[in-house]
């Protein structure tokens, strides 16, 4: 690989929270960042270019992809970190809703990834990093559609790396589970909600908005992603944080009665 100082980064979402982080984090790195949101334009303080893109119009992306190429004439490292939130019953949103969902989450990350692609492909060098979530790997209550975006990205991104591996192209995920600030201003409520789910939804609410006085920063994030983009040796999965850890390994090692119990318990859900 190219030192860090010939590199260019491009992270999408990053006008606030991981995204952010993130594009500063590789900025400082030594890499050539343009960041991307729906509005951006110019410099940010950190020396980030950031370009208006929308992940959901493949125009937009094709748009911004092109841009990049024509003046560094190379993508190395492509960060898909822009995402929503979505928490609520499953019985609570319409079909549409999460489809809007999987347009940003799925979709979006399906877009920027064939258009980077052929680039990096044609250099025979390149790293796709993709933001998932805990909750990719142990769905809790009232995120099922969120969770199920997740599920989606970790098996695309897992099918995608065995098929570009052979052109030295490589793909890996990032797994937080509580992010302080994370989907503060991005997060969809369902479309129909009912009242038969009032209180549990407000109990998660709560739950998790406690959760964000001991949760990891965004920063902890970003150095996860920079430690994935300067590894030597690829690793598929980054899991950020004792929380997302803890989790994950007890979902591999405890029979799954009792993983499903503990997760209920957790939840003040009845047995």
């Amino acid at each position: 690989m190219t030192s860090n100082s010939t590199k260019t980064a491009l992270v999408t979402g990053a006008s606030t929270g991981i995204g952010l982080a993130t594009a500063e984090a590789l900025a400082r790195a030594g890499f050539t960042v343009f960041g991307t949101s729906r509005k951006a334009s110019g410099k940010s303080p950190g020396q980030i270019s950031m370009l208006a893109c929308d992940v959901t119009d493949e125009g937009s992306v094709a748009s911004v992809v092109s841009m990049i190429l024509e003046s560094n004439g190379r993508i190395d490292l492509l960060v898909n970190n822009a995402g929503l939130g979505m928490f609520g019953g499953a019985e609570e949103s319409s079909v549409a809703q999460v489809q809007s969902l999987f347009d940003v989450n799925l979709f979006g990350v399906m877009r920027m990834t064939n258009a980077v692609l052929p680039s990096m492909r044609g250099r025979g060098e390149g790293l796709i990093i993709n933001m998932s979530s805990a909750l990719g790997f142990v769905p809790a209550p009232y995120s099922a559609h969120y969770a199920a975006s997740k599920y989606a990205l970790e098996g695309y991104s897992e099918s995608l790396d065995h098929e570009i591996r052979g052109f030295n192209v490589r793909v890996s995920l990032i797994e937080p589970g509580t992010v302080q600030g994370t989907f503060d201003h991005s997060s969809l409520e369902p479309d129909s909600k009912m009242k038969e789910y009032d209180a549990g939804r407000a109990w998660v609410h709560n739950f998790y908005e406690k959760s964000k006085l001991t949760a990891d920063t965004p920063d902890d994030v970003a150095r996860t992603v920079l430690k994935a983009a300067t590894a030597k040796h690829h690793r598929q999965r980054y899991t950020v944080g004792k929380i997302a850890w803890q989790i994950s390994l007890l979902r591999r090692l405890m029979p799954a009665s009792m993983f499903d119990k503990a997760l209920r318990q957790q939840f003040r859900l009845p047995a």
